[in-house]
């Protein structure tokens, strides 16, 4: 199941789970400069080493569809707007994906629910190792895999953590963090990675350093500091909660019952509102709800993904800020 059909350890903290390798097949030059020919050759490699995976090609889908794969963290957004030949490869439960031709020649990547960093790693590595066994990657002995972008050089491995963080971003206490990360080798961003604001309190933290350590080192200690980061959430969540406990009951309150009853909910609205009420869901606050839909509900309501279920893509704003409305009604509505 994808991760956000799925509940996995650390819920309350830990959405999902991401291990991405970057790797490129030997005697092709760089995605960037690949031609159209070099391109299908890449593409019918992958194609041969993953036969099992559903190919989709991303040239013969619409933009909505792109975007809708972004919004579920399938792909990046620079890969949904490449305009050259490329390919995604998605396994059947869409836990796994392989880029082909974006930044790099592949961008393999694992993504599991809840904290779950070594089984991302497994899988990613199995991936890898099916692909290896078919092509030659480009790899030197004293750098390790050869990329695109230099600060990819070495293992070539991202492994990162999404995160709901909301007591350490109100106390401002998730700023002191921030610093203490990149001194291990750590970086905080957005809900979308490089480039992406946080939203929902959401972020996504990740390695920063490839060369001089290994990928299992670097799961450790990114597992570590999360342990620690989720320790941290929860101590500061219940400060909060027993400090003024009937205010925040009356906000998480409020913002459950707007996502019950408006008419219209804007895609900024709703992330705002849902943060509140995923904290009073893990809080009990809010007890009526399954956490087990939160996922869902986060993805489901996004703005892509809402109008390709509805099957309404072509519609404005408005209309689909009533429909984004009618669809969180559902999902929160009583069984």
């Amino acid at each position: 199941m994808a991760w956000f059909d799925n509940t996995g350890k650390e819920n309350d903290v830990v959405l999902s789970s991401r291990v991405r390798l970057a790797r490129n097949i030997k005697d092709y030059p760089f995605a960037p400069m690949l031609d159209e020919t070099g391109a299908r050759e890449i593409i019918e490699k992958t194609k041969h080493a993953l036969d099992d995976y559903t190919v989709i090609d991303m040239t013969e889908i619409s933009p909505i569809e792109r975007q809708s794969y972004v919004e579920k963290h399938i792909i990046s957004p620079a890969f949904a707007a490449s305009g050259t030949p490329h390919v995604l490869l998605l396994n059947e439960d869409r836990t796994n994906a392989v880029m082909v031709c974006e930044e790099d020649h592949l961008r393999i990547q694992s993504i599991h629910s809840g904290l779950a960093l070594k089984e991302a790693f497994a899988s990613a590595c199995e991936i890898d190792d099916r692909i290896d066994s078919s092509v030659s990657y480009a790899y030197s002995d004293k750098i390790g895999y050869l990329t695109h972008c230099p600060t990819n050089l070495g293992t070539g491995m991202r492994a990162s953590v999404m995160m709901f963080l909301p007591a350490l971003t109100q106390t401002r206490m998730l700023n002191n963090y921030a610093s203490q990360l990149e001194k291990l080798g750590l970086t905080l961003r957005g809900m979308y990675g490089e480039g992406s604001q946080a939203s929902a309190y959401i972020y996504q933290i990740s390695n920063s350093i490839t060369m001089g350590i290994t990928e299992e080192e670097t799961i450790s200690k990114l597992e570590s500091v999360v342990n620690q980061l989720i320790a941290s959430e929860r101590k500061t969540r219940e400060k909060l909660s027993l400090n003024d406990h009937d205010r925040l009951c009356d906000k998480l309150m409020r913002s459950s019952g707007i996502l019950r009853s408006a008419y219209m909910i804007s895609s900024k609205e709703f992330l705002k509102l849902f943060a509140d009420l995923k904290l009073g869901v893990h809080l009990g606050i809010i007890p009526d709800v399954d956490e087990s839909i939160l996922g869902e509900l986060l993805v489901g309501a996004m703005p892509a993904t809402l109008m390709l279920e509805a099957e309404c893509t072509d519609i404005d704003d408005t209309e689909r800020d009533k429909l984004r409305a009618s669809y969180i009604k559902g999902k929160l509505s009583p069984v």
